[in-house]
């Protein structure tokens, strides 16, 4: 194909052009911060537009508007429900902190810094699919427990869990619920009338939206303190300048998908799992097969490294991610295929496809033919595959 074709959606989406037209009034034109309505014209009109994105945003959520806090990505949201509810209620009910092993960064390094401040946190394990465990989640939670952190669906593997649930328990138990939507939001069916959670993360880098712009979904009457000083935006649970054109652009993303896009991404990651299952032999699809996002694929290539897989696809300037050591700026192999129960050549060998709007079932069938050839290849010399007939 003559090019780039772009597989890692779930690390950043290419900004939609509406998008973009959306936002660039509030660089070049209404370039002002938000002022009160006793400002002047220009802050008013900014802190109007920043009012509708929220309002709309909120609704997309099922709530209110009071409801919404803009941040500055899905970092930040996640670091300040796990750390603003530790503040509020750390001296006041207990410290005892609860989420799953195979949570996105920003929720397990906020649980380790706490672990580190006296927070006593429990890593709930997974199955095989990556579904938590449910009883063990019941036994773990005491009168001390603060909070419960278990995301929607996996950045990995795109096992989605049942919040409903979970978030049932929770209530029943007078715990706080947060779970991270990140790769979930819009995607799937998320509204909070019908899903018991009280801290729900968004962002907008995901959906072909503006990179630096997320939400935190704050339920009313749910205890959380500000844990970044500067000023008094976002209901005082937030200093720092307000992204407008950021917010305009995030409510316009949102706006954007629909139904028909999230069914052709499902369909194009189905011919994904279809075809390599039919051409390449040794591969594990990771999470489970049904209750996934629609757009993500995750599958071990075994007797192979996926540093090895990702930068020949790049020779053919295909980008996809792997769970390999290499690729992380950890250094780890892929916390969440450990979880799930699989071992080092597991993690290392596997290659996520996250799709997004501008990927066609025309890319999915060239990858797939490519990849065929290079797996195909990378095994003759891999000395992990050197005894394997392929």
């Amino acid at each position: 194909m003559d090019k780039n074709i772009y597989m890692d959606n779930a690390a950043a989406t290419r900004l939609d052009e509406k998008v973009m037209e959306a936002m660039k009034p509030f660089f070049f034109e209404n370039y002002s911060i938000a002022t009160s309505e006793f400002g002047y014209s220009m802050g008013i009109d900014a802190k109007n537009a920043l009012d509708e994105a929220r309002t709309f945003l909120a609704k997309s959520l099922g709530a209110e508007n009071t409801e919404f806090i803009f941040t500055s990505g899905s970092a930040e949201s996640s670091n300040l429900a796990l750390k603003g509810v530790a503040k509020a209620l750390g001296s006041k009910k207990g410290k005892h902190i609860i989420i799953s092993k195979i949570e996105d960064f920003p929720v397990l390094y906020s649980a380790k810094t706490l672990e580190k401040e006296g927070f006593k946190i429990d890593y709930i394990d997974v199955d095989e699919f990556g579904f938590v465990n449910i009883e063990e989640l019941e036994n773990l939670i005491t009168e001390e427990t603060i909070l419960v952190s278990i995301q929607h669906a996996n950045q990995e593997i795109g096992t989605l869990q049942d919040i409903q649930k979970i978030g049932n328990l929770c209530w029943k138990k007078h715990t706080i619920f947060h779970t991270d939507a990140t790769h979930s939001f819009t995607r799937v069916p998320l509204d909070v009338k019908d899903i018991p959670a009280d801290l729900i993360t968004v962002s907008a880098h995901t959906i072909h939206g503006p990179k630096g712009i997320g939400g935190l979904y704050i339920r009313k009457g749910t205890p959380i303190a500000k844990i970044m000083d500067g000023g008094f935006q976002e209901f005082n649970l937030r200093g720092g300048m307000d992204n407008i054109p950021g917010a305009v652009g995030f409510a316009k993303a949102v706006e954007l998908v629909n139904d028909e896009e999230n069914k052709r991404l499902q369909a194009m990651s189905n011919k994904i799992v279809e075809m390599i299952v039919a051409k390449i032999p040794e591969v594990t699809i990771n999470g489970d097969k049904i209750k996934r996002l629609p757009q993500n694929t995750n599958i071990s290539f075994h007797f192979v490294e996926g540093e090895s897989i990702t930068l020949h696809l790049d020779m053919y300037d295909i980008a996809v991610s792997t769970g390999s050591a290499c690729f992380s700026r950890s250094l780890e192999a892929s916390h969440v295929i450990a979880a799930i129960g699989g071992d080092h050549e597991r993690a290392h060998g596997s290659i996520r496809f996250s799709l997004g709007r501008y990927n066609t079932m025309e890319e999915v069938e060239y990858v797939v033919e490519t990849l065929a050839d290079i797996i195909k290849k990378l095994r003759i010399i891999s000395p992990l595959g050197k005894e394997k007939e392929v």
